[in-house]
């Protein structure tokens, strides 16, 4: 299933791998893998291993903004 989102949050939490993109061209900047397992609860949203990832996905971000 493909789901496309603005939250980093949502899909560190939601996802097994995330792709993220910079504007104009399209192009793929990072592919993440999320390794955490399910099912994924509150508390994983409060754990250091999520907050590693959404501050991976976020640093990831900046990136691609600013390529």
């Amino acid at each position: 299933m493909l789901f496309v989102t603005h939250s980093v949050f949502e899909s560190v939490y939601l996802s097994q791998r995330i792709v993220v993109m910079a504007a104009r061209p399209g192009r793929v900047i990072a592919d993440l893998a999320i390794d955490a397992p399910y099912p994924r609860t509150e508390d994983f949203r409060m754990s250091s291993v999520y907050n590693a990832f959404c501050r991976q996905v976020s640093d990831t971000l900046g990136t691609a903004i600013a390529a």
